[in-house]
């Protein structure tokens, strides 16, 4: 058994497109989605299109339920630009989306927690802002419940995997088109890939149980950059650019 996950794309139609494409070369051809689809400043619209024409199981993000829980005014600049680019049918593709879902019956997905799409599972956050890899014991709290060998999850944008005491798996793929972003909850924190590839993974189930392999793919970020530079998000253009928040 072996399919791909992908997860915080954030409206980065050519890093999805990229991404779409490795995984054709690795020869797989089932991909399961954890959210966070469009919001940025960036190519939703495009990226909605592209989404909404594959086949395959995505749940929604946090980000994805501001766009349509939220009045346009009340909306974050991020959800804001990523609204105005989208459409009826977009809305309601999102709108169609389950918040957690199980895939082949034996993986869980979701875009954070099973309890709550806007807290990070793996990490931690310190009131310094330095971000962590969060306690097993607190981990497993989590995971209470969630009895699956497989546990996707995304929203952090960190590639990670973490083996659970009862050897239950749960893996974070990573972000497809956002490498870096600030955030001022729990704490102000940045979180930084260090680079301004797309990640994903390829999980791949054999004799010894599920394996992660974690992939990362080149693709015309600066372009993307510029594009954020010129809707007048400097912050975005450096993170898309370096895979760092300056």
């Amino acid at each position: 058994m072996r399919f791909a996950a992908i997860a915080d794309i954030h409206g980065n139609h050519l890093a999805l497109e990229a991404v779409l494409a490795d995984i054709a070369t690795q020869g797989v051809t089932d991909i399961v989605n954890l959210g966070d689809c469009f919001s940025g400043p960036l190519t939703a619209g495009r990226t909605a299109e592209r989404l909404r024409g594959l086949a395959m199981l995505t749940v929604r993000g946090n980000h994805d339920r501001y766009l349509i829980e939220q009045a346009r005014e009340a909306m974050h600049a991020s959800d804001a630009a990523a609204f105005i680019q989208l459409n009826e049918e977009d809305l309601q593709w999102l709108r169609s989306l389950p918040t957690s879902a199980v895939y082949r019956d034996e993986i869980y997905l979701c875009h954070a927690t099973p309890a709550n799409d806007n807290i990070y599972w793996l990490e931690s956050v310190s009131v310094e802002g330095h971000v962590f890899l969060k306690p097993l014991a607190e981990i497993e709290a989590l995971a209470k419940g969630t009895d699956f060998p497989l546990i996707l999850c995304g929203h952090s944008h960190i590639p990670r995997m973490v083996r659970l005491s009862d050897n239950r798996l749960i893996v974070n793929p990573g972000s497809v088109g956002c490498p870096a972003y600030d955030d001022d909850a729990p704490h102000y924190h940045k979180v930084e890939t260090g680079h301004p590839l797309a990640s994903y993974c390829i999980l791949e189930k054999g004799e010894a149980g599920w394996l992660a392999n974690f992939r990362t793919v080149a693709y015309d970020h600066m372009a993307m950059s510029c594009l954020a530079k010129e809707n007048a998000r400097p912050d975005w253009a450096g993170a898309l650019a370096t895979g760092w928040i300056s």
